[in-house]
């Protein structure tokens, strides 16, 4: 068992993903410094979406404070084109249901709630851990009705979009692609973030590319991208006086974060490569243990964002989980995320554990949940591990986040790996 073994402890951090600078963002911030450029307009911010529109291969993007705010107008826009303009103190989705990704950030899906709308959440599937899209057939059967779909991309590992697309496509809904951990990754060769009729990615302090904060919008539409722009900046209309005709919000990027995210963009590939490269490590490392990688299809190319690990169902040992705590029983050949989590922290690293799905949030579980069976939400809590119809849960129970930081050294993840396999001894 771990508890007998004695591993010396990193002085510094290994972090889960901690920002990477390269020495042009300072450059880029100075210059907003020294031309006095310090608000939502300026250099940086034209040369930042510029880049942006070009790497994904869209015609416009829109460079807003987060991931959420992109998110939140994808929205926004996306029930105004399906409902037509809210009435006063009503989101544009008031009585409306929507497919969500279920296994996700929960920042992908409080914008509908955001704009008064309902999700339903969409069980996940084993080969990617993104939206399964038999479970998203059987949700329109279940509710034809609805004509929005919110897909993230988990961890930088696409869904299987195209499956996805074709499905929407026949049903008339409109799909919110939600690409803030896969900025850089490919479907197809396509870059996520095409994908959707309303795409968004994010410039967080932990992602690939960084600002410490900052999203995009993206979009081949330029009257879509003009209205997200007006919307981002308190929907002022053209007067000499500050005139309002609808609800606007305070969400346009700061010039001195898009210094950071220009200085950023040019190293995107490079941090991919090196994201590869610790996730090949890690599988060569796991190779005797009764574990999986992430997985991905063949028709993806990850950008590595996050490398997590999944237990075989024989080699997890007992574990519980309440709302906030967790406990577990260590086992000879076995252990569990709660387990490997402590191990690596011991030593000064850090791991977390997979997203927990939608449909099990507090403030989510009376929401519709739909499974590859069926309406799920009564056999939730019925599943056996590696079997259950409840695939996200599953991978919740049995995954964990591994260190993924493209700074870390080969020996400071071979001492990660050798803590790990430890947990199994």
């Amino acid at each position: 068992m771990f508890e007998n073994r004695s591993f010396k402890k990193f002085e510094n951090k290994v972090w889960l993903s901690s920002p990477t600078m390269h020495g042009d963002e300072l450059k880029y911030i100075t210059e907003a410094y020294e031309t006095n450029w310090m608000s939502t307009v300026g250099a940086n911010i034209n040369e930042t979406e510029k880049m942006t529109a070009e790497k994904i291969g869209c015609k416009y993007a829109v460079a807003l404070s987060c991931g959420t705010a992109a998110l939140h107008l994808c929205t926004k826009l996306a029930g105004e084109k399906l409902y037509g303009m809210p009435k006063p103190n009503q989101g544009t989705l008031q009585g409306h249901r929507v497919f969500c990704s279920d296994m996700t950030f929960d920042a992908s899906v409080n914008p509908v709630a955001y704009e008064d709308g309902e999700s339903i959440f969409i069980d996940t599937e084993r080969d990617t851990w993104n939206m399964d899209p038999v479970a998203l057939k059987k949700a329109f059967e279940l509710y034809p009705d609805v004509r929005l779909v919110v897909v993230a991309h988990l961890y930088g590992t696409p869904g299987k979009i195209g499956e996805i697309r074709k499905i929407c496509d026949a049903h008339g809904a409109l799909i919110i692609e939600d690409a803030a951990e896969s900025f850089g990754a490919t479907y197809n060769s396509v870059q996520t973030g095409t994908f959707g009729d309303y795409s968004a990615i994010s410039f967080n302090g932990n992602k690939i590319v960084t600002g410490s904060s900052g999203g995009m919008f993206l979009t081949d539409s330029k009257e879509d991208a003009e209205k997200v722009r007006k919307w981002s900046t308190q929907s002022r209309e053209a007067a000499l006086w500050y005139q309002h005709e609808e609800i606007g919000y305070n969400y346009r990027m700061s010039n001195v974060i898009a210094g950071v995210v220009r200085g950023q963009l040019p190293y995107l590939d490079e941090h991919i490569a090196q994201k590869k490269v610790i996730y090949e490590r890690y599988k060569e490392g796991f190779k005797e243990l009764p574990v999986q990688m992430n997985p991905y299809v063949a028709e993806s190319a990850p950008n590595f964002w996050l490398s997590c690990l999944l237990i075989d169902e024989k080699a997890m040992c007992k574990q519980v989980r309440g709302e906030i705590e967790s406990l577990f029983i260590t086992e000879h050949g076995k252990s569990c995320p709660t387990e490997i989590l402590n191990a690596i922290s011991s030593i000064n690293a850090e791991g977390r554990p997979i997203w927990k799905p939608m449909h099990m949030q507090p403030i989510y579980r009376t929401n519709p949940f739909v499974t590859a069976e069926g309406n799920g939400r009564a056999r939730t809590n019925a599943y056996i591990l590696g079997s259950c119809i409840d695939v996200g849960a599953d991978i919740f129970q049995r995954g964990l986040c591994l260190p993924s930081d493209n700074k870390m050294t080969p020996e400071q993840q071979d001492r990660i790996i050798e803590v790990i396999r430890s947990c199994f001894e």
